[in-house]
């Protein structure tokens, strides 16, 4: 089987815009599908895009760069695929080595005829989800975002705050109040805080019995993430944008300065990589939570990750008003347990709505 060509088919996606306290997204955006051709037939599929940055942003340099470098390769070479477009890096965004990365082992399930989990080594059947907010005008409207989600039935809330620091401590302290001890809490800061903000913050949220702060300080930051880890009890979770992505964990590990690591397939580069943090961080006895993949399929994908590893306790759907959801026949759904499940169908298993691809098509890259 060899690879016959690359196409990125980019359509609207138009969608109300909403924001977090680190920027803006919906609006007017161009998501893509990017498909690997095969010349057995055998397509793979992957988003490319957000409601932040469209797909406009990527295709260009993966069609300059990536595609003439992989046409011709077995598509199911995803390792040393992924390793080639990886030197390419400073040249491509890791979002299009991404989408690609997940296009190859959507080929590879559909050919084996079982969920890309199941070629992982798949660990469960389901994983509890937390819902993960956008920004909320004042600390009792984020109190009653978590009481609906609760009455439905969700096990965890995760804030993004308007990252000032007195008022961040008032929307945390607003929450718990709001949902009581049962309810599990986290805090995602979004890179807002110095050092010493970042020390009060993390000490009021310890005394609320939050699961985790996330993202207190940049990520070049890793003096103080060490000194900050040292002071408080909360498990601090970074790495999300860790520049060198993979190959910027170890220093994370080796230092001390973070319990928990971070990624997605669109930050991180795909599966192929995402796996790989993820076993790394389990040789630790570590934590590695899944972000949000920034469009539907991308979720998918982090979902067949999340199968398929022991050390990730939560499915994140950010935000928690479903506003990244668009273009799936059916999306990945929360039960009325609070649990999200396997996919069962080859390769990725979720159907593209194609009649709303071709409605909104502007124009097919090759």
């Amino acid at each position: 089987m060899k690879i016959t060509d690359v196409s990125v088919t980019m359509f609207n996606w138009n969608s109300p815009q909403w924001r977090t306290g680190s920027g803006s997204f919906g609006g007017t955006r161009l998501l893509g599908v990017l498909t690997v051709h095969t010349d057995e037939g055998v397509e793979g599929h992957a988003f490319l895009g957000s409601s932040r940055q469209g797909a406009d942003a990527h295709a260009g340099p993966l069609m300059e760069f990536i595609k003439p470098a992989i046409v011709g390769a077995n598509p199911l070479d995803s390792g040393a695929i992924w390793q080639r477009m990886w030197k390419m890096n400073r040249s491509v965004s890791t979002n299009s080595i991404g989408a690609v990365d997940v296009a190859l082992w959507d080929i590879a399930g559909k050919v084996a005829g079982l969920p890309i989990h199941r070629l992982l080594g798949t660990c469960r059947d389901r994983v509890p989800a937390y819902a993960s907010s956008g920004w909320l005008p004042t600390p009792e409207a984020y109190g009653e975002e978590a009481c609906h989600f609760q009455s439905l039935g969700w096990p965890a809330y995760k804030i993004h705050p308007h990252g000032v620091p007195q008022n961040d401590i008032k929307i945390c302290q607003a929450v718990r109040r709001a949902v009581g001890d049962d309810m599990v809490l986290m805090l995602d800061s979004m890179w807002a805080y110095g050092y010493e903000d970042a020390m009060r913050v993390g000490r009021a949220i310890e005394a609320l019995n939050y699961f985790w702060y996330e993202d207190p300080l940049v990520e070049e930051d890793i003096y103080n993430y060490v000194k900050l880890r040292n002071k408080l009890d909360i498990p601090i979770m970074s790495t999300e944008y860790a520049p060198g992505r993979l190959y910027g964990m170890a220093q994370w590990v080796q230092q001390m300065a973070t319990d928990i690591l971070r990624g997605d397939v669109a930050v991180t580069g795909g599966i192929t990589p995402l796996v790989k943090i993820a076993h790394m961080a389990e040789a630790f006895r570590m934590k590695f939570e899944i972000h949000h993949g920034g469009n539907s399929l991308n979720n998918v994908a982090n979902l067949h990750v999340t199968m398929a590893i022991p050390n990730c306790d939560y499915y994140e759907v950010f935000p928690a008003s479903g506003a990244n959801k668009y273009a799936l026949v059916e999306d990945i759904e929360v039960d009325d347990q609070g649990y999200v499940y396997a996919p069962e169908k080859p390769g990725l298993g979720y159907e593209i709505d194609w009649a709303l691809v071709e409605r909104e098509k502007v124009q097919v890259v090759r």
